[in-house]
C-alpha cells in the first residue's frame, strides 16, 4: 500500500488539498527546520497569559476544527495575542476581547486554503453569537470592545493596501486590537508547510519581540506532536504550554452553544 503524501510533500507540488492536517512527518519537518537564530530557551513570561479554546462545534465541519486553522490554531492565536496584549500594554477588557477574537477568527472557514472571505463569515457570525461565546469563555465584554473584536475578526487575513474605504474606517476605530490579532495569526504560521508561508513581520503594523517567534515556534511543534500522539485538543495544548510556561496560561475551554 502506498504511503499517503506528507503535507509538506504536496505543499511543494502545490497541490494541497481543500482540507490539510498536520501529519507525523510534516511536524518532524517543521522541527527539523527551527531557525538557526532562535535560542534554545527563549525568555518566557514572567505573568500568565490567557488562552481561549474554542468549542470544535463552531467551526463549518469537523474537518475544519481539526486542521491547519482549527481549534489548535484558534487557542494558540489567543494566547500568542494575549502576550502581545502585556506587551503593549493593553487594558483586561481590551486584551479579553483580542483574545476572544482570536480564538474565534478562522471559525467559518470552509476549506484550508485561500478562502477569500473568510473573514468576514466568521464577524458575522461572532456577531450573532457574541454573547454566547463570551459567556462559555466566562467573559463579560462592552459593546464596544464586541465591536473592536468583530472589526478585527473581518479584517484580520485582509492586507491593509486592500482595505476599502469603509473597511479602513472601521479599521482607525479597532486599530489596536486589529493589528495585534494580525500579529497574533502571523507568528503562528510556523505550522505551515512551506517556508515561504512562514512568519514575515514587514507585513505587521505593529512591533514583535524577537523572543516571541521560538517561543510560537515551540508552542506549533509540542502542541502539535501531543496531539499526534493521541491527545484531545485541551489536552495537546496544555502540555504544550507545561513545557514553555513557568506557571502555564489561565485557560478558559469553551462549552458548545446552545
Amino acid at each position: 500500500m502506498t504511503n499517503p503524501a506528507l503535507l509538506k510533500d504536496l505543499a511543494d507540488r502545490r497541490a494541497l488539498p481543500v482540507h490539510q492536517q498536520l501529519d507525523p512527518g510534516t511536524v518532524e519537518w517543521i522541527a527539523e527546520h527551527r531557525p538557526a537564530t532562535f535560542a534554545a530557551m527563549p525568555p518566557r513570561p514572567t505573568y500568565q497569559p490567557m488562552m481561549l479554546t474554542p468549542d470544535a462545534s463552531w467551526f463549518t465541519s469537523v474537518e475544519q476544527s481539526d486542521g491547519l486553522h482549527g481549534v489548535r490554531h484558534g487557542a494558540r492565536v489567543s494566547l500568542l495575542a494575549s502576550v502581545l496584549a502585556h506587551e503593549h500594554g493593553l487594558d483586561g477588557e481590551t486584551e479579553a476581547a483580542l483574545c476572544v477574537a482570536a480564538a474565534v477568527h478562522d471559525c467559518r472557514r470552509r476549506d484550508d486554503r485561500t478562502d477569500a472571505g473568510h473573514g468576514q463569515r466568521a464577524a458575522g457570525w461572532f456577531a450573532q453569537h457574541a454573547g454566547s461565546v463570551t459567556t462559555c469563555f466566562g467573559l463579560r465584554l462592552s459593546a464596544d470592545c464586541l465591536l473592536q473584536a468583530t472589526t478585527a475578526i473581518a479584517l484580520h487575513h485582509l492586507p491593509y493596501e486592500h482595505f476599502t474605504l469603509t473597511q479602513a474606517r472601521a479599521y482607525r476605530r479597532a486599530r489596536q486590537v486589529t493589528d495585534l490579532l494580525k500579529a497574533a495569526d502571523c507568528l503562528d504560521r510556523y505550522r505551515l508547510p512551506a517556508l515561504r508561508w512562514w512568519p514575515d513581520t514587514a507585513r505587521l503594523r505593529t512591533p514583535v519581540p524577537d523572543w516571541l517567534h521560538p517561543l510560537a515556534f515551540d508552542l506549533v511543534v509540542r502542541s502539535e506532536r501531543a496531539r499526534l500522539d493521541g491527545a484531545g485538543h485541551e489536552s495537546a495544548l496544555t502540555h504544550a504550554c507545561s513545557l514553555i510556561f513557568p506557571t502555564g496560561p489561565e485557560a478558559h475551554d469553551a462549552k458548545p452553544l446552545g
